[in-house]
């Protein structure tokens, strides 16, 4: 027996490929299929199962393209009702895979469908537990994203991943492995630990969630803090449980490169989002008037999401030369699929050919310094809030990038004020969408709060950030 969990940095999401016997089983797939077909040849395995833990809200899975290209049927838990063929599996219900079994366990309360799947190896011994979003390592699945769907309140949910969790999982031996479908960073909890894998013993003691007094402390601890669901989040559980282009479709239709004057055609033409996918520090020095920047090199694919949020919505790329496909997969697996084309020959190229650029008013940390000296000026800081309380530059507006589009109006367009986030990754988002909205009068820091600690500019003392979020 073997289990290997292929762990997404950027959607901190944990997919998990088990083989026994010349037999495998593969939970809560990526969008691109081909690395796991690559996989089960060399391993010479075949495919027998696809096990979905629910619908999820946060990336886009890739079930049903790997059940028509391997044959596997895809199953879920009690009470789901997917727009596809698929095993709806009862409690307790066994599927074997070579010489182990795996035991469905429905556990309703981040969704209703939720269910983990317990692994009974070759001797029968209890070993893994794969449990979705129902119980993560340092925190349980938020129960407020499905209460449309289940026409229940989050606190209603909340007390039936109550019960889940405490009748269902807590039973189990202390020495089973824990393997969750996200790690921290994921917005599908609220206080993760950085760790991917745990023993269910270790989750008993230090799991906040798992040690409370009663069902009515432990709604109010998994309820209290929640913020807002990213925008896509409901788009994305559609597609999971309804159906999506193929992502060998989409990838070539992204996959098509635009000379300069085509590029600017189907912009015009189609109102495509003109999407910057290259490090801050390139875009800052030119860039497409009216694009927006969102790396590769940081947690892209949550913040297209997040900022983006439409899926339909038509992208057009600038990407480093050779990034391309990269940035067409990542976009996918959050369920934009409506890539028309990418900047051939990428910015050097608009930018040799004669037409118009743009570029950020960026400056250094120690400049910043010497320009707000013994001076009243105005800074915005679009951290998290959790970051800006543990330490802040002080007179600074905490202004958090996920919810720009709603503190945007509240700024003057004469009055001039300095941007920065912690590394400078986000202060360039929130540049870019500033500017292609027509706010120009903004300076932006580079390097961020990390360039600006180094500073004598006054700060607020510092806080652990673990008592912020526990308070």
């Amino acid at each position: 027996m073997k289990i290997e969990q292929i762990y997404t940095g950027c959607l901190a999401q944990g997919a998990y490929y088990i083989t026994s016997g010349g037999e495998a089983a593969i939970i809560d797939p990526l969008r691109e299929t081909q690395p796991y077909i690559e996989r089960l040849e060399k391993d010479e395995v075949v495919l027998k199962y696809i096990f979905e833990t629910h619908f999820h809200a946060d990336f886009v899975s890739g079930h049903i393209d790997l059940s028509k290209k391997t044959k596997a049927p895809i199953v879920y838990g009690p009470t789901a009702n997917p727009g596809f063929e698929a095993i709806i599996a009862k409690d307790h219900q066994v599927f074997r895979i070579g010489n182990i079994q795996i035991k469905v366990l429905h556990t309703p309360g981040h969704t209703l469908e939720s269910s983990s799947y317990l692994l009974i190896d070759e001797n029968g011994t209890e070993t893994a537990l794969f449990s979705g979003d129902t119980l993560f390592l340092g925190d349980v699945g938020r129960p407020d994203l499905a209460q449309k769907a289940a026409d229940m309140t989050q606190e209603e949910l909340a007390g039936l991943l109550y019960d889940s969790l405490y009748h269902k999982i807590l039973p189990l031996n202390d020495d089973i492995t824990v393997y969750p479908a996200h790690g921290a960073g994921s917005a599908c909890g609220k206080n993760m630990q950085k760790e991917t894998i745990d023993t269910l013993g270790n989750q008993k003691k230090t799991n906040y969630a798992l040690n409370q007094k009663d069902k009515e402390s432990f709604i109010k601890e998994v309820t209290d803090g929640l913020l807002p669901p990213p925008a896509y989040f409901g788009m994305n559980v559609m597609m999971n449980k309804n159906g999506y282009h193929s992502f060998d479709e989409v990838l070539s239709n992204g996959m098509q490169a635009l000379v300069p004057e085509q590029f600017e055609e189907i912009a015009e033409a189609s109102g495509a989002l003109i999407l910057d996918v290259r490090n801050n520090t390139d875009f800052a020095k030119g860039f497409i008037p009216q694009s927006v920047n969102i790396g590769l090199n940081g947690d892209f694919a949550p913040w297209v999401g997040a900022l983006i949020a439409e899926v339909n919505q038509p992208i057009l790329l600038v990407t480093e030369p050779g990034n391309e496909e990269e940035a067409v997969t990542r976009l996918s697996r959050v369920g934009f699929d409506h890539v028309l084309g990418f900047l051939k020959g990428g910015f050097d190229a608009w930018k040799n050919s004669g037409k118009e650029v743009d570029s950020v008013n960026r400056i250094s940390a120690e400049q910043f310094e010497n320009e707000i000296k013994d001076k009243d000026v105005k800074i915005i800081d679009v951290r998290k809030e959790s970051e800006y309380a543990a330490e802040h530059v002080n007179g600074a507006y905490s202004k958090p990038l996920a919810y720009i589009n709603e503190w945007i109006h509240t700024i003057q367009p004469e009055d001039h004020f300095y941007l920065h986030c912690a590394g400078g990754y986000r202060s360039m988002i929130a540049a870019a969408i500033l500017q292609a909205r027509g706010y120009r009068n903004f300076t932006e820091i580079e390097g961020g709060f990390k360039a600006i600690a180094s500073t004598a500019i006054p700060k607020s003392d510092f806080v652990c950030q673990t008592k912020v979020l526990n308070h």
